[in-house]
């Protein structure tokens, strides 16, 4: 493999990281949030308001139900208001954080009902409010569950951001696309497949490790 090939699978990795660790982080941040207002919303919550849960539940289910690449297409003209261009990394990430977000919420939510009811109805009957109990007792116990559910969603986004490379979004899916199948040199698709999936076990092994780590404590 030649010394430009190199800079160029370097340089896609990084872009591809990049990607994935910024959209992850906003989908993280507001996914977070999101996820616990549609636990606490719901008709067995804390704070039930189920005209507000279906709305949102609504919104987020749009999103998650829409094809990445059709998602990735039809916001073509907001990722431009955003970062000034439809191509490229920054390009990429708009549409890879709008369709982490609502991934992200379901996820939460479904880590916060693995939480035992009884500890919610003990800390209602010693007087907490529904911010104590959102911080002292469902996020704490829930927080194994959540962070094996970034797991998966920067795992998921992985295959987004590859996705991303087919409209010229940059990263390793650009790289393979662009040299591997259009130029008809496989050895290079098959690398970027391999890196993936080196990067993917990284990111599953690390993951499954603070799960272990914090479900010990």
């Amino acid at each position: 493999m030649s010394s430009p090939l190199i800079d160029l699978f370097i340089t896609s990795f990084v872009e591809t990281v990049i990607m994935v660790a910024i959209s992850g982080a906003i989908g993280a941040v507001i996914g977070l949030p999101l996820g616990i207002l549609l636990h606490l919303t719901d008709r067995k919550g804390v704070l039930p308001i189920v005209s507000l849960n279906r709305t949102v539940a609504l919104v987020v289910n749009a999103v998650r139900s829409t094809p990445f690449i059709i998602l990735l297409v039809a916001i073509i003209p907001f990722t431009r208001i955003v970062v000034g261009t439809s191509i490229g990394t920054p390009a990429a990430i708009v549409p890879l954080s709008i369709a982490a977000i609502p991934f992200m919420a379901r996820l939460v939510e479904s880590a916060l009902r693995e939480v035992d009811r009884g500890l919610v109805e003990a800390a209602q009957a010693m007087g907490a409010t529904n911010w104590q109990i959102v911080y002292k007792v469902l996020v704490p116990e829930a927080f194994p569950g959540i962070i094996a559910g970034l797991t998966i969603l920067l795992i998921s986004l992985v295959g987004y951001s590859a996705m991303a490379g087919a409209v010229g979004g940059g990263g390793l899916g650009d790289l393979g696309i662009r040299y591997g199948y259009q130029r008809f040199l496989p050895g290079v698709m098959l690398a970027v497949v391999l890196i993936l999936i080196v990067f993917v076990q990284l990111l599953q092994t690390t993951g499954d490790y603070l799960v272990r780590r914090l479900t010990r404590r």
